[in-house]
């Protein structure tokens, strides 16, 4: 709100009224929400697709929201590592209770899962809410459920985010409302709830109606309108069993809100004594006895308590009686208490239910409690001063950031105004209390007191009419206070002699409220009030506050009605001034209230100086000459933002109505010369066309004069010849009947000689019939006689054919049988080199081992040897050294010289059989060695035996499916043995010539058995396997792949057999070949051209087996027999015979579509190969998607320096068509890689149906996209985007034609819901508008709530205008109401269509039929002789 540009009261409140009108409940003030309460629900503003929208989004980013305020406050815990508070604030009835709710859902939304009993923090804080809803809710004058304390929930996270715990702290209970009721208030909710509880619980209480009670029939309102309170009772006893509250405690608690209810129907009377008071009749005793049995103590005990004071003096102890006002005083202050206890002790309940995390060192604190509020009678008055400070605070922020000099700003505190309250000694509270200690203090007596501190004080104003009454004056106003009763409620100290009866109760729960006290505390707090208390709990909830970072709410109720649509000014003005929201907003006019970036003042106030915008230019310098040229002084330019004063935003819109009215006057000007210049040559027009009309009408009337003499003549000539025709007709008749008579005599002579003639021909006819009937009889005998003889020669030589192909198939049963004995014996001869080889290891490793352990043994020889020597040499060592003198050396030096010879012989010895041992280990090794070498001989022999015997077999079982074939062909060369018609034969030249070839076929099969005709078939199959690998290209606009296989398969026969392997290996083939392409859009496109074809030519020519309408078509050719299996053979060479059979199918019918009947092998490949056609084309579609993805998200809204680009443009009307390039670059380049695509796909001669399916999709992927984020983005519903879109568009639509309909077809039709938004955004006059006419005519493909969205979001960033008018939004929103149960309306996105829009049915009609008979094959299978077939037919 403080970038409004009138920043005042009336544009505050404006403000407001226009959004709350538009169910925008929302607002900032700084960082200030405001919450206007709509008295309705509004599912659409709190779904979980908005908690996802504000999760991590900046504030002021999106709309205003209370999930901005709690997600803010979320980031800066996790960032910043410090706690937070969320203040919420209103007076009652403004929704506070509500907005608390939602903060704590988004907060739960954001913080997880608490791991407390399967329910989550939030849950668990809102279960808790029935039963302080009935201990501390009440009924006000504003409010039906109003909160009569403050709550501060503190919800707890751990150190990653989570919630861990949460605590409700409750603070300024109303205690004096247990006693004291204001009519039509009513006192708390569990007193009423209770009154109606069931009979038996009445019953054990000894309860009533209300009215019987003294609390509660102050007001004569004990019933709600449309609330029942029994129900109620049931729903809190249901809460307090979920919260925790046991079934013995709960009792407890309702006897003592019971007994409460009887302590206040206790009457007091004057006693025996002078001012002494006891029970006034039987009732009061009744009710004091039934409040003793209920908190289980002494009757005579309680009535003590309550008429008698114990007064403790250093010399005795002293009671006193006190006097019956006195003694109901008493009585209240042990109602007020007691019920202050009970509540403290619920609450502590809850917390406990909750569980709090202690070891959390962050939370975030939610302030539920009632702001400034005004009332007719004020009694009590508490305030708070942290939320100006706070917005002061974030002003200086703003004008230091962007270096603004803010010294001279003038702030008004209220610290003077809280000294007035609570400063001691001298404060109104502390007088209070020291009031309150005076027995015979009154009221009068303190307001006298007040009157005479602060007579002086500015804050402080003394009424002219009142005695007792006072006046402060607020921040938010003057509040007049009544001070009547503020002695008695400012009282609040617990009598001795309660503390002591109830301490001692028989009630566990009861003595539980009142624990014994120790003494020093006793002594330290004589006496304690509700002004020092509240005092004291408001520091400690502003230390809390403090030690965290402060966000604010304030809730607002739009009117006291408590209905929706409904916003009264003057209510809602005084809680703007109460909740401090004016003068946050005055402090922010105080200094520079309006201020807008570099680039949105240049674009709004840029046509004042358009010099200063021509070429490039700063924007910083460009504000200051706008600013300098009109004159406007005090302002101040920052580094982002230009700061105005209060006022200056006005000024230059009014420079800026100039200069646009002057420009309207130019328009007005030509556009009058426009309508005057139409207006004549429409004049001009209108007077050639009048004297036209004259003249054609003269014309007309001269020719009607001629026209009448004409017919004149006319009647005349036709009178003349119609007796001139009479008098022929009579005489022509008269000739006629003589003529008749004449012909009539020449026809009957002529007749006569006729029948005579007639008679004499069917006596010559009958005669001529006989003789042509014998010759007849005896032509057909003779006829007859040569076909019999004829078909039996026919016969004799197929006998033959099936003798000659009964031996083939004896002769490779032989070679059958004598490969398997091969086989015996080669598994034979395997199977010994196998026991040989294990024989040979065997006597290896013997041998080895027996060498090992001979050299084992030569060296332990060796070893021992060695060490012999070196004992030797030892003792010759100690020898020397222990000998006597020289002279008798010599002997011993001899005898020591034999032993070393000795030892060195045998040392040579030793080392001569180590030599021999050695060479014997040689020997071995080499032995070794060449065993090792035969053994690997062996080894290469064995598996060479074993490839041959793994031939044999593969070769064994080809020759299985050769004799399998075979006899299936025998077979139906048997069948059409059986079944050739007697008038269907060959002639003899075609006979002759098959008795040729199958003659050289049987011998060449005897020559070369091993290259039979399914080994010849197999090349052929992998030859077209690798051909169909590697690109073919196309032949024409015909892909040569496709052809070419289907020529081939329809060849083979291959869709007729039962068992191939040919349609899997083509399958493999095109999947591999995918996988390695899955990016290259140009290889997926010749890929789908290849397969799409093949499918074509698959449906048109294959059909089910069953299908008995083309029986006389299926016959089978000889191509598909063996003669003509082996006749292929022949076709390739250069004498080669060009066959023409009796079916009148040249070449065996390859060049001609027929229908086939398939079997399951062939429809198998056909629904393979339709799975693919649409993998492709999914691949093709998704690449695309992928490609023009990034530049839709930058094609939504058009760049800051484009909007100020088109703002100029539209200022200067200069036309730049370099900008306007500019401004499209990312639209072009869809367009670009649209082009691209239609060019790899035409390349590539995709059939135009899928082309045209594919572009579909993409546009209405497009549309999608588009249409969501415009609804998502606010930013993105300007007028100057619109344009920008707008142009985008037109450059999709030029390329839709130039596309033209046969690759486009409808995919323009596609982006109508985006046309349709971005039509509505650039119109002019919406406030104009209807909702028929823009539901109907504009936008009739929008829903009710996209309409409300775009029309909610609008704002004209180019002329100012205004959206729709209030109307229309109040229609939309009555709509939207009436669907809200619709879970499909209240849902404004579109959804992505990813499905395959089309069938093999719809392809197969869609292509035109395909002519293969002059494709030409490559040339890697063209020359192979297998491939003749393929070879165009040469006439």
């Amino acid at each position: 709100m403080t970038k409004l540009s009138y920043l005042h009261e009336p544009g505050v409140l404006e403000n407001l009224k226009l959004r709350y009108e538009l169910n925008e409940i929302y607002t900032y003030t700084g960082n200030i929400l405001i919450a206007i309460n709509p008295f309705q629900k509004l599912p659409h503003l709190y779904h979980q697709h908005m908690m996802q929208q504000y999760r991590g989004a900046p504030l002021g980013e999106l709309s205003p929201h209370v999930f901005a305020v709690a997600d803010v406050a979320y980031r800066a815990m996790i960032n910043e590592g410090k706690s937070n508070s969320i203040l919420v604030s209103g007076e009652s009835g403004a929704g506070k209770t509500e907005t608390t709710k939602m903060l704590m859902q988004y907060l739960a939304f954001l913080g997880g899962r608490a791991a407390t009993e399967g329910r989550t923090v939030e849950q668990q804080v809102l279960e808790s809410n029935p039963v302080l809803e009935a201990f501390g809710n009440a009924k006000t004058v504003r409010n039906n459920n109003s909160s009569r304390f403050g709550k501060f929930v503190e919800i707890q996270f751990d150190k990653q985010g989570r919630i861990s715990g949460a605590a409700i702290r409750t603070y300024l209970l109303e205690r004096s409302r247990v006693c004291q009721v204001s009519d039509p208030e009513r006192n708390y909710h569990c007193f009423y709830l209770l009154c109606a509880a069931p009979k038996e619980e009445i019953d054990k209480y000894k309860l009533g109606h209300p009215k019987s009670f003294h609390y509660l029939n102050q007001s004569k309102c004990h019933e709600l309108v449309g609330i029942s309170d029994a129900h109620d009772y049931l729903a809190t006893r249901r809460a307090m069993d979920i919260v925790g509250i046991s079934k013995t405690e709960q009792e407890a608690i309702f006897r003592v809100v019971a007994a409460i209810l009887h302590l206040g129907n206790i009457d007091f009377g004057k006693g025996k004594e002078i001012d002494s008071s006891i029970p006034k009749d039987d009732k009061s005793k009744f009710h004091l006895n039934t409040t003793a049995e209920l908190l289980m103590c002494d009757p005579v005990a309680l009535e003590d308590a309550l008429c008698k004071r114990v007064m403790i003096t250093p010399e005795e102890v002293i009671k006193r009686s006190l006097d019956p006002l006195s003694a109901a005083v008493s009585r209240d202050g042990l109602a007020k208490t007691l019920y202050s206890r009970l509540f403290d002790w619920l609450v502590d309940k809850i917390n406990k239910s909750i569980g709090q995390d202690h070891k959390s060192k962050c939370l975030i604190g939610v302030l539920d409690i009632y702001g400034f509020e005004s009332f007719k009678h004020n009694s009590m008055f508490l305030s708070f001063h942290i939320q100006l400070q706070h917005v002061f605070k974030m002003e200086q922020e703003e004008y230091t950031k962007e270096a603004i000099n803010w010294s001279y700003i003038e702030f008004v505190d209220n610290q003077d105004v809280l000294d007035l309250i609570e400063k001691k000694p001298g404060g109104i509270i502390a007088l209070l209390d020291e009031a309150c200690m005076f027995p015979k203090s009154t009221h009068e007596t303190f307001s006298n007191k007040l009157y005479q501190t602060f007579k002086n004080n500015k804050r402080f104003v003394k009424p002219k009419l009142s005695r007792t009454d006072f006046t402060v004056a607020h921040y938010a106003g003057e509040v007049q206070y009544q001070s009547d009763q503020f002695l008695d409620k400012n009282k609040d100290y617990v009598v001795p002699e309660y503390q002591d009866l109830l301490g001692a109760s028989g009630c566990p729960f009861v003595a539980g409220l009142f624990p014994p006290i120790a003494e020093e505390t006793t002594k330290s707090s004589k006496f304690s009030s509700i002004g020092s208390r509240f005092k004291l709990q408001l520091q400690q909830l502003m230390e809390t506050l403090n030690a965290t970072e402060p966000h604010y709410i304030r809730c607002v109720k739009p009117n006291n009605l408590l209905k929706p649509a409904i916003f009264e000014n003057q209510n809602i003005m005084q809680q703007l001034r109460c909740g401090g929201v004016l003068e946050a907003i005055r402090i922010s006019c105080a200094g520079y209230p309006t201020r807008r970036p570099f680039f949105e003042f240049i674009n709004r106030f840029g046509l004042l100086a358009p010099e200063v915008l021509e070429g490039h230019y700063d924007e910083k310098l460009a504000c200051n000459k706008i600013l300098e040229k009109k004159g406007i002084k005090g302002f101040q330019v920052g580094k982002t933002k230009v700061f105005l004063r209060a006022g200056q935003m006005a000024e230059l819109d009014a420079h800026r109505a100039e200069v646009l009215s002057s420009a309207a006057k130019i328009i007005q000007r030509r556009t009058r010369t426009h309508i005057a210049r139409k207006h004549f040559i429409d004049v001009r027009e209108a007077t050639i066309y009048m004297q036209s009309f004259c003249r054609s009408r003269l014309a007309c009337k001269i020719y009607a004069t001629v026209k009448r003499k004409a017919a004149a003549i006319k009647v005349q000539r036709n009178t003349l010849r119609f007796q001139a025709r009479k008098a022929y007709t009579t005489l022509r008749i008269s000739v006629l009947v003589i003529q008749t008579g004449l012909r009539t005599m020449d026809a009957c002579n002529k007749f006569r000689f006729r029948r005579q003639t007639k008679a004499a021909t069917i006596i010559q006819a009958r005669w001529r019939c006989h003789r042509a009937s014998s010759y007849y009889r005896k032509l057909k005998k003779g006829t007859i006689l040569a076909q019999c003889r004829l078909r039996g020669r026919i016969a004799k030589s197929e006998l033959r054919k099936l003798k000659m192909a009964a031996r083939e198939t004896g002769a490779l049963k032989e070679a059958k049988d004598k490969l398997e004995k091969q086989l015996e014996e080669l598994t034979w001869r395997l199977q010994l080199e196998k026991r040989l080889r294990t024989d040979l290891e065997e006597t290896k490793t013997q041998e080895i081992t027996k060498l090992q352990n001979l050299m084992e043994d030569m060296q332990k020889k060796v070893d021992e040897t060695n060490a012999q020597l070196v004992k030797e040499r030892e003792a010759a060592k100690k020898a020397i050294e222990e000998a006597p003198p020289l002279i008798q050396e010599t002997p011993v030096y001899v005898e020591d010289t034999k032993k070393v010879e000795s030892l060195a012989v045998e040392i040579d010895g030793l080392k001569a059989s180590l030599q021999n041992e050695q060479e014997i280990s040689e020997d071995l090794r080499k032995k070794f060695a060449e065993a090792q070498e035969c053994i690997e001989e062996r080894r290469e022999k064995l598996e060479e035996t074993e490839k041959k015997v793994h031939q044999l077999q593969e070769s064994l079982h080809r020759l299985e499916e050769k004799l399998n074939n075979l006899e299936s062909e025998n077979k139906v060369l048997r069948q059409q043995a059986v079944s050739i018609a007697p008038n269907k034969f060959l002639s003899g030249r075609s006979r002759s010539i098959m008795q040729d070839l199958h003659s050289s076929s049987f011998s060449e099969v005897d020559d070369k058995p091993q290259k039979s005709l399914n080994e010849k078939q197999q090349e052929n199959q992998e030859l077209l396997i690798r051909c169909i690998s590697q690109p073919l290209g196309f032949s024409g606009n015909r892909p040569i792949a496709a052809c070419i296989i289907y020529k081939c398969l329809l060849q083979w026969r291959s869709f007729e057999v039962e068992r191939t392997s040919v349609f899997d290996r083509i399958i493999q083939t095109i999947g591999h070949a995918i996988e390695k392409i899955q990016d290259n859009n140009d290889m997926l496109a010749y890929w789908l051209s290849n397969a799409s074809t093949l499918l074509l030519l698959l449906q048109r020519t294959l059909k089910a087996s069953g299908a008995a309408g083309m029986a006389p078509l299926r016959r089978r050719s000889s191509s598909a027999t063996l003669f003509g299996r082996m006749s292929h053979s022949f076709r390739g060479t250069p004498q080669g015979v060009n066959l023409s059979f009796g079916n009148g199918m040249p070449g065996g019918g390859v060049e001609t579509l027929r229908q086939v009947e398939a079997k399951y092998p062939a429809l198998l490949f056909k629904q393979q190969l339709t799975a693919y056609v649409e993998k492709i084309y999914g691949m093709i579609r998704d690449n695309l998607k992928k490609e023009i993805s990034p530049l839709l998200g930058l094609c939504i809204q058009a760049p800051r320096t484009s909007r100020a680009s088109l703002v100029k443009g539209s200022s200067r009307s200069v036309a730049n068509t370099a900008g306007q390039q500019a401004l499209i670059a990312h639209w072009q380049g869809i367009v670009k890689s649209l082009g691209i695509f239609l060019d790899t796909l035409k390349a590539n001669n995709v059939p135009p149906f899928l082309v045209r399916k594919v572009f579909t999709q993409i546009f209405s992927f497009i549309n999608v996209q588009l249409f969501n984020s415009l609804l998502l983005r606010r930013e993105c519903c300007s007028f100057s985007n619109g344009e920008y879109v707008k142009a985008g568009l037109a450059e999709l639509e030029n390329w839709c034609g130039v596309a033209t309909d046969e690759y486009a077809g409808s995919a323009w039709d596609e982006l109508k819901h985006i046309r349709q938004a971005i039509g509505f955004l650039v119109i002019h006059q919406k406030p104009k508008k209807t909702l028929d006419e823009i539901s109907h005519d504009l936008c009739p493909v929008l829903s009710i709530q996209q309409l409300y969205r775009i029309s909610t979001m609008y704002w004209d960033d180019k002329y100012g205008t205004h959206s729709v008018s209030s109307d229309v939004i109040s229609k939309m929103r009555v709509l939207m109401t009436e669907d809200s149960n619709n879970a499909v309306s209240n849902s404004f996105l579109l959804d992505d269509d990813s499905s395959i829009p089309f069938s093999v049915d719809e392809i197969s009609k869609s292509m035109e039929q395909i002519d293969i008979a002059d494709v030409e094959p490559p040339s890697q299978i063209g020359e192979n002789s297998g491939f003749s077939f393929l070879l165009p037919r040469i006439e």
